[in-house]
């Protein structure tokens, strides 16, 4: 006789399933969330005959998968090329970042070019939409316009539209008959996503889903929603910022580092093709306290300006305030500069920021956050149309970053005169025997160290006008 198949248990909020109930979730740490899962009966799988018989791979029509234009350049750009019939998209972000903003405008791109669209919305009424639309310019006769949480009511309409474009927002508010939870929960996820994924590929039409974040900024519902899917955009930007930045996590039909650039305002969402403008506001000028940096984002340079102020704490344990920076770097940094510099701000309050929002998370900033804090320290600004970029070791060398050529001809571009990049291994290590070289018209220096950066900056106590604050 054989045995009962034995009960499982499954967490309803991101699908994990143990053998026994335990209280809390062993995969999200959620309590209370562990219930016990139906079992489906055991059943012998039939062979199912095949409607197409397989084919050589080199015989596959590949225009079928051909890339067309969102009317986005920038979404393009992270696309790999635009979108793919037959694709199916989640966009994920935090609530109010611009994701309904940047779909209708890509709905109402692609209506333009007499596409057919739908755009579904089960967050917001139609007529909420359609204001929308009125404010950024995205009314046409070939975007449709459906409010809906049924799955069923979603697939009809799509029978009656047959669009070439849909748009789902969101996946969590779209709900399944017959299926077991609330819209939003594992299995309705699950179910709602395997269906329009399923009805895209049968249909070439290309899906766009729309997911909720956590607040640890992850993808709510299963991971096997990413897995369902063809491509994973992030769409991250900040709240007292209007730039906005979509990125690639996923990516079958092309690179995953990619990044687009928006910017957010009262009319709508628009493309940024060059956005070093936002993070730079004076590289020409004297200022003490700030350094531009060139980091890629993606395959993008981009070049930020970092500033830095050092003051006389009068407390205990110095304040190390950061925004845009990674606070762990300013420390390492901090400790490079007063070992191999002599930089001494053991009792200063320091406070690094970047200009515009941006955020630097690449090691290559690190020069550009010891010359700022350098010159903030020694009320001294660094020399007009310098550029820096070199990660710091904890000996004080300079590291070469990956990409140098391109993050060179980007500030040549922008009118920088002088870049100061990482000494390549097996230089000459005289300075007399270096050449400097250029690039498009920019001075190209090389340094062995952070020591040596500061020293040709002309950003050492003995270069600068003033002594450091507290000598």
């Amino acid at each position: 006789m054989p045995k009962p198949p034995r009960p499982t248990y499954r967490c309803t909020e991101c699908g994990w399933e143990t053998v026994k109930w335990v209280g809390r979730c062993g995969e999200c740490q959620a309590w209370g969330s562990v219930a016990e899962a139906a079992t489906a009966p055991a059943a012998r799988q039939a062979a199912t005959p095949v409607t197409t018989a397989a084919v050589p791979i080199g015989q596959v029509a590949v225009e079928d998968a051909a890339h067309r234009s969102s009317g986005v350049p920038e979404l393009d750009r992270v696309l790999g090329g635009g979108l793919v019939p037959g694709a199916a998209i989640l966009l994920a972000g935090e609530p109010g970042v611009g994701k309904s903003t940047l779909l209708l405008e890509v709905a109402a791109q692609t209506a333009r070019y007499q596409h057919r669209t739908l755009y579904v919305t089960g967050e917001e009424s139609a007529s909420q939409v359609r204001l929308r639309a009125d404010r950024t310019g995205g009314v046409h006769d070939q975007l449709y316009l459906a409010a809906e949480t049924d799955l069923g009511a979603v697939l009809t309409h799509v029978e009656q539209v047959r669009p070439t474009l849909l748009v789902v927002d969101s996946v969590q508010t779209i709900g399944a008959t017959g299926v077991e939870g609330v819209p939003g929960g594992v299995t309705q996820v699950k179910e709602v996503s395997a269906a329009l994924v399923r009805m895209a590929k049968t249909r070439g039409i290309t899906t766009v889903l729309v997911g909720h974040v956590t607040k640890e900024g992850s993808i709510a519902g299963p991971r096997v929603l990413e897995h369902l899917v063809d491509v994973v955009l992030h769409f991250e930007g900040d709240r007292d910022s209007r730039f906005r930045m979509v990125r690639a996590m996923k990516n079958r039909f092309g690179p995953v580092d990619e990044v687009g650039c928006f910017d957010l305002g009262p009319d709508g969402i628009t493309a940024v093709s060059d956005p070093t403008g936002l993070f730079v506001e004076h590289h020409h000028a004297g200022v003490a306290g700030t350094c531009v940096a060139v980091t890629m984002e993606g395959r993008r340079p981009l070049l930020a300006e970092v500033q830095a102020l050092a003051t006389l704490s009068a407390q205990e344990r110095p304040r190390r305030t950061t925004s845009g920076l990674d606070s762990s770097r300013l420390a390492m940094v901090l400790a490079v500069l007063q070992q191999h510099v002599g930089l001494k701000l053991v009792n200063h309050d320091v406070f690094a920021s970047t200009v515009g929002g941006a955020r630097l998370h690449e090691p290559s900033a690190d020069l550009a956050v010891a010359v700022a804090l350098a010159s903030a320290t020694l009320a001294t600004p660094p020399p007009p149309g310098v550029v820096t970029m070199g990660e710091i070791g904890l000996s004080g060398e300079l590291r070469r970053v990956r990409d140098l050529e391109v993050r060179l001809a980007e500030a040549a571009r922008l009118g920088f005169k002088t870049a100061l990049v990482p000494r390549p291994a097996g230089a000459p290590v005289d300075p007399r025997a270096e050449q400097p070289r250029t690039v498009e018209g920019m001075r190209v220096v090389e340094v062995p160290s952070v020591a040596a950066a500061l020293h040709y900056l002309g950003l050492t106590a003995r270069q600068a006008r003033r002594l450091p604050l507290g000598d």
